[in-house]
Parts: structure tokens; C-alpha cells; sequence
């Protein structure tokens, strides 16, 4: 019985290297979390009472009770590298394999694959919630998330435009001034408006928009006027009227698309005026319009709760997805497969999936990778305890068997 206390004793200490050891293997290993391991008494035996009638009882050993994971931070260090994450605070990615089973990893060294998707190193799909025209649907099925250089965006017909434009009070009667505006159609085609202002009277301009007429389907000429008005600005050289948007349809559209319906605001959202009438060289000071042509996936950035913006070859910058987060009522209750994998289980609960930064979950730093938790002189100072402690039970035995060879001597 002596014998296998001690051996309870060789077997714990064991196991504590075992972790040890793994803790310290997986020191570079991104996403690795810190094990440690504990510990019970095992099943006393009673030989009855003292004389006080306190129990008298020999312990028989220890055993293994569990093996805890720290799950705080490791550190978060920047990569350059768009398709790479870090989880500052709790949770996991999700990720998915080739059979559609769901796993959860906290490494986010992740790459693409040949068709664009996330993934983690081992193949599996990186989950998130998909986006349509730039909005993310969080009520969505979860997708894998595509990065691909084939990811596009559709053309945008413009619907509205602004100029920001000065109009010289000097200039004589029937002087004039144009602004020009490139707008985009339905088929990401771009054309040429051009705003004519002729000084009609001081303080009074008429406007003529035009559009080159091989732009329109049984054009003649060089332009055609597809809208006409005047300008009235007060004393301050300020718009007086019109202060609506002034709508202008052009079309039928030469190249097939739809036909184009603007409207030209030539008010600011505060109501200010675009247009002004002062002593001052006439000038276009900007231009706005909200089309834009279709474009290709340049480049794209990961945000903190998890948006995955692209930038397009047209310059425009849209939300194509969200990476999506798991948390667990208990994570250490979470089984490790491996190649930085977890699975839930009954002792875990099953993964509540959101996104980064909400109900608990923590945020994501992009291009950035999370280290192992692992620290070297904790692992070392445990290390030489368990090693004293196994060399200390290892030398119970050689007692204890130095112990039942002289009992044998003294038999014969």
C-alpha cells in the first residue's frame, strides 16, 4: 500500500511535467492558451479513534483532478498581413471543415484559398455573417467569408449631384461660366454634363444643362439641352431661388442602360446655398455625385467588431461581410482537438455566436495575430517544483523497497 501511494505521487508529478512540457512546446504557437494541472488526496483509511476521539486515517495518494486553462490575453503583435486577426478579450472564430462541422479557434493566422475564402492554416472556412450592397445581416446564416480579388461591386446610376460653385458679379451681361460633372449610369458608363451660366441681368443667371449628343440614342448635333431655368441670387450673393433640387432626366441612354433621372441640389444638408454670386473670379469649387462604376476587390481591412471593408478599383469602400464570434458559458469546458482547435460539449455549453464587441465578446484587432499565453518563468519555477516532487516520491519507493528486501531477510 506504501508503494502505491508513492507511485500516486510519481504518476501526478508526471502529469505535471506532460503539461509543462506542452505549455512550453507551444510557447511560439499563436492562439495557444496555458494549461495547468490539479490535484485531489485520494481515499483515506481509518485505523478508528484517539483518546480525544479524533479520527485516526492514513491518506493513500493523489490523483489528477483536471487540467485549467488560463484563457486571459496573450499579446497582440501586428502582422501587415490583411487576412490575419487577433481576439482582444473572450471568445473564439468560428471555423468550419470541408464536412461542414463547426470548430472554434482563437489563432487567427488565417490565409485565403484558391477561391478567395478565409481559412485557417489547417483549411478550414473562417465564418461570418454576409453583406448585401454594404450592409451586414447579422440575422443571416452564417457564410464563409470571401476576400477574393473576384469580389465585386455593381455600377450605381447617379441620382443626385452638387457643385460648389462661384459665379463672378462683374461679369457683363451675357458672359458666361460652365461646370462640368461626370455622372455614371446603370452600366457604370460615365458621361459629361455641362452647366452653362449666361448673366442675364445683375443678379440673375440662366442655366442650360447639356449632354453630348452621341451619348444619346438619335441624337443630332454636337450637345443636347436637357434642362433650362434661372438663377436668382440677393444682395449678399446668395441663391434666392430655386432652392429645390431641380430634376433632370436624360435618356434614352446610347449605350442601353436606363434612362438617367438626377435631381441637382444646389443646397447643402444645412440648407446653405452651393451656388453664390460674389465680386470674385467665377470658379468650381467641388463636385458631388453619388453613382459610381462597377469595380474589382483591391485591397480590404478587418475592423474591430469584425466588418470586413474592401476597397474597390472604383474607390469605393463597402462592408462585404462580418466575422462572426463564438462564446461559451464555460469555456474550460471546451474539448481541444488539436491544431489550435476547440469543440463544445455539455460541461461547455453550446457556442452563443455573434459579433466582435457585443454581448460580452471581445473586439478584433486586424492585421494582428494574438501570442500564446505561455509564460517562461512561471513554466520553469513549476517545472523544477514538479521535478523535486517526482524525485521526492521516486525516493519514497526506493525506501520502501529497500524496506520489504529486508523484511524478505529476515524471513529466511
Amino acid at each position: 500500500m506504501s508503494m502505491s501511494t508513492a507511485l500516486s505521487g510519481l504518476n501526478a508529478a508526471e502529469s505535471a511535467l506532460q503539461t509543462i512540457s506542452n505549455n512550453l512546446a507551444n510557447m511560439n504557437t499563436d492562439g495557444y492558451k496555458s494549461q495547468s494541472t490539479t490535484f485531489a488526496d485520494l481515499f483515506y483509511q481509518a485505523y478508528g479513534n484517539s483518546g480525544s476521539g479524533n479520527p485516526i486515517e492514513t491518506g493513500l495518494g493523489v490523483q489528477v483532478t483536471g487540467m485549467s486553462q488560463d484563457f486571459s490575453n496573450g499579446a497582440v503583435a501586428s502582422t501587415g498581413v490583411s487576412s490575419n486577426m487577433a481576439l482582444n478579450g473572450s471568445g473564439f472564430f468560428v471555423v468550419q471543415d470541408a464536412n461542414g462541422a463547426q470548430t472554434y479557434t482563437r489563432n487567427g493566422d488565417f490565409t485565403t484559398n484558391a477561391s478567395g475564402q478565409l481559412i485557417t492554416l489547417g483549411g478550414q472556412t473562417v465564418m461570418g455573417y454576409p453583406a448585401v450592397n454594404g450592409v451586414v445581416s447579422p440575422n443571416s446564416s452564417l457564410q464563409p467569408i470571401n476576400v477574393g480579388a473576384g469580389t465585386t461591386v455593381q455600377a450605381t446610376p447617379t441620382s443626385n449631384f452638387s457643385l460648389t460653385t462661384n459665379l463672378d458679379a462683374s461679369t457683363a451681361v451675357n458672359g458666361s461660366f460652365q461646370s462640368p460633372i461626370s455622372v455614371y449610369d446603370s452600366l457604370g458608363n460615365s458621361h459629361t454634363l455641362t452647366l452653362t451660366y449666361t448673366m442675364s441681368a445683375p443678379g440673375t443667371w440662366n442655366y442650360q444643362v447639356t449632354i453630348p449628343s452621341s451619348d444619346i440614342q438619335g441624337g443630332t448635333g454636337t450637345t443636347t439641352t436637357i434642362g433650362t431655368g434661372t438663377l436668382n441670387f440677393d444682395s449678399s450673393g446668395q441663391l434666392t431661388s430655386p432652392t429645390t433640387p431641380v430634376a433632370l432626366a436624360v435618356g434614352p441612354l446610347a449605350d442601353g442602360a436606363a434612362a438617367l433621372n438626377v435631381n441637382w441640389n444646389l443646397t447643402d444638408a444645412d440648407g446653405n446655398s452651393l451656388l453664390t454670386q460674389t465680386a470674385s473670379s467665377s470658379s468650381n469649387n467641388a463636385t458631388n455625385q453619388d453613382g459610381f462604376a462597377a469595380g474589382v476587390l483591391n485591397t480590404y481591412s478587418i475592423q474591430q467588431d469584425g466588418t470586413v471593408d474592401a476597397t474597390f478599383s472604383n474607390y469605393q469602400t463597402l462592408a462585404i461581410g462580418k466575422v462572426a464570434v463564438a462564446s461559451f458559458a464555460n469555456p474550460e469546458g471546451l474539448t481541444l482537438d488539436g491544431d489550435n482547435q476547440y469543440s463544445s460539449t455539455a460541461a461547455s455549453g453550446a457556442a452563443v455566436i455573434g459579433t466582435a464587441g457585443t454581448a460580452g465578446r471581445g473586439t478584433i484587432a486586424g492585421s494582428s495575430v494574438e501570442q500564446s499565453n505561455v509564460d517562461m518563468a512561471t513554466q520553469f519555477s513549476d517545472l523544477i517544483v514538479y521535478q523535486r516532487a517526482y524525485e521526492a516520491n521516486a525516493k519514497a519507493i526506493t525506501a520502501f523497497d529497500q524496506m520489504e528486501q529486508a523484511t524478505l531477510q529476515m524471513k529466511s
